[in-house]
């Protein structure tokens, strides 16, 4: 996995700037696996949020990270901080797939993927311009930064439909919520390991869990048993805090044959 981290570090940089389209995106960002674009709904709703979309184009072949990489990839990332009355921009993920790359097994997809991203406005009455750092890796054989700069006016064309069919979309390919029927529970673990015993319709071949690690945890590859008659997934605990936090935790995705869930899970 580091060879693959210094593949990635070592690669060039794509780096660009794109004015504003005559649409609520952007245009797009040509890279060598793929390209890349933001695309709005061009109006706020009425908590003052934007809803949006990181479009990336990939090539045949070509494969991006889910919000987890694994030790050595690039996660989508954006700043929002040269933009005008826009105060924070949250991504949320499609459910990913497993994928190995001769180094380990890491979460992503390896079709072209539009990625919700929710900009909140500061004055949601006022005119917002979304001007955008975006970074992030897509991998063929080995894996290269996409880097640039993406500007949007969303209120250049605040009616476009096709920009808005796209991001409504995009937003029901999401996740919904765990529940009893359909989500995980925890099991009893140690200090290295997140054991959890999961519920869903369907095929059980056709189940896999990932969970984030993030607040300094870092979790491998998680392995598939049965205890009981339940599917259960052993997730290794490669680096943790040295103090558990006690607020929040952790993203997890449940993905099946019939659709997927997600949640959070106590720290473990």
């Amino acid at each position: 996995m580091q060879r693959l981290k210094v593949l990635l570090l070592g690669a060039a940089v794509g780096l660009g700037t794109g004015l504003p389209a005559a649409a609520s995106s952007s245009i797009w960002y040509n890279s060598e696996g793929g390209k890349v674009r933001l695309v709005t709904s061009g109006k706020p709703d009425e908590a003052g949020r934007l809803h949006g979309v990181l479009d990336i184009a990939l090539k045949p072949g070509w494969k991006t990270y889910w919000r987890d990489p694994g030790d050595a990839g690039v996660p989508p990332q954006l700043d929002i901080s040269a933009s005008t009355n826009i105060t924070d921009a949250t991504f949320s993920f499609p459910p990913p797939q497993r994928h190995g790359d001769g180094y380990g097994k890491w979460a992503g997809y390896d079709h072209p993927v539009s990625l919700p991203v929710t900009f909140t406005l500061s004055a949601p009455n006022q005119p917002a311009v979304i001007d955008a750092d975006i970074f992030l890796g897509i991998c063929e054989t080995i894996c290269i930064p996409v880097q640039t700069r993406l500007t949007v006016d969303p209120g250049s064309d605040p009616d476009n439909a096709e920009d808005t069919a796209l991001v409504k979309a995009a937003l029901a390919t999401l996740p919904t919520p765990a529940g009893p029927d359909f989500g995980i529970k925890i099991l009893p673990g140690d200090h290295e390991t997140l054991i959890v015993e999961a519920s869903f319709p369907g095929d059980p071949e056709a189940v896999d869990f990932f969970v984030a690690g993030e607040r300094d945890y870092m979790f491998g590859a998680p392995a598939r048993s049965e205890k009981d008659g339940k599917l259960v997934f052993t997730v290794p605990i490669l680096d943790r805090p040295s103090t558990t936090p006690t607020d929040g935790g952790l993203y997890y995705t449940l993905t099946s044959a019939d659709g997927a869930v997600d949640g959070l899970l106590p720290f473990p």
